[in-house]
């Protein structure tokens, strides 16, 4: 069983920034994507960047532009570096590995963004 473990989230202050980042708790072979998600409350759950087979990363368009995705295959670590961030970005924020035909998620990490 893959455990994603995420961490970096807090409270900002709008135009802030912060960096999410997420490791799994062993290797993993096969990997497909690694990504981030979040979920707002009373929204569902959203992609924000994803990277697919090592190829570019791609972002939703409210994170092009202010996120930027990393993702390290060998060491199973994903991070997400948000600049700029704004009150609507507040979300629990998801790691997520789909590796073998499984799809992994991490707990989450709370990012308040506010004054």
């Amino acid at each position: 069983q893959v455990q994603l473990a995420e961490s970096g989230g807090g409270l900002v202050q709008p135009g802030g920034s912060l960096r999410l980042s997420c490791e799994a708790s062993r290797s993993i072979t096969g990997i497909y994507a690694m990504g981030w998600y979040r979920l707002a409350p009373g929204k569902q759950r959203e992609l924000v960047a994803r990277v697919i087979n090592g190829g570019d990363p791609y972002y939703k368009p409210f994170a092009k532009g202010r996120f930027t995705i990393s993702v390290d295959t060998n060491k199973h670590t994903v991070v997400l570096e948000m600049s700029n961030l704004k009150p609507e970005d507040t979300a629990v924020y998801f790691c997520n590995v789909v590796a073998g035909g499984a799809v992994h998620w991490g707990q989450g990490t709370q990012v308040t963004v506010s004054s």
